[in-house]
């Protein structure tokens, strides 16, 4: 079994999420592209220092949309030149959401069935976070994508997520508080309870 992580947008906490998988499932880490510094992958490191990383295929130096990023380095991005590092255990991390592009072509959710995972949708609750969720679960379902679940990021919300859950139809699999500092016994606080909703 592997895990993909995507997200509502840029910044809905995919990277936290990663990390907190990575401590409760002891899965290795995979962050296929990776657009500007610092790398996700040592956030992912330094969060969950026992968790094996794996190269990332592209790293690109400029933070923005894959596609964009490429052609400033002058780099192509085929969805053939992804190889996965290992078949099992693995937690991959998409950039941005669901629909941002790679090239001309291809979307970060079209790397999902060269992936062997179900996905792991992560939304952060703010105005406009209903619409975007939704939208990001129907694209999802009309490709027939294996979904575990929502983790919602961010203060409880309880009506925004009452009427996500309840249309997309997806299980609630975490909530991340907005925490001070995020820190190791962070993700370990995180990881004891996702740990119990997926073993």
């Amino acid at each position: 079994m592997n895990y993909f992580v995507t997200g509502i947008d840029t910044d809905s906490g995919k990277t936290l999420v990663s990390a907190i998988l990575c401590e409760a499932l002891a899965f290795d880490y995979w962050k296929p592209v990776q657009a500007g510094f610092p790398k996700d992958s040592d956030t992912v490191k330094l969060l969950s220092p026992n968790t094996i990383v794996h190269p990332e295929q592209y790293v690109l130096n400029t933070p923005a949309s894959p596609h964009a990023s490429a052609k400033i380095d002058s780099i192509n991005i085929t969805l053939d030149s992804f190889i996965l590092p290992k078949k099992h255990g693995l937690v991959v991390e998409g950039a941005g959401g669901c629909l941002v592009p790679l090239n001309d072509t291809n979307f970060v959710i079209d790397l999902f069935p060269k992936l062997n995972a179900q996905i792991i949708l992560v939304a952060d609750l703010y105005l406009g976070s209903i619409n975007h969720t939704l939208l990001s679960a129907e694209l999802l379902k009309s490709r027939n994508y294996a979904v575990r679940g929502i983790i919602f990021n961010g203060p409880f919300n309880p009506e925004s997520e009452r009427i996500i859950l309840k249309h997309t139809g997806y299980p609630c699999l975490l909530h991340i508080t907005r925490e001070a500092q995020i820190t190791t016994e962070t993700v370990k606080k995180y990881s004891v309870l996702i740990r119990q909703t997926l073993l």
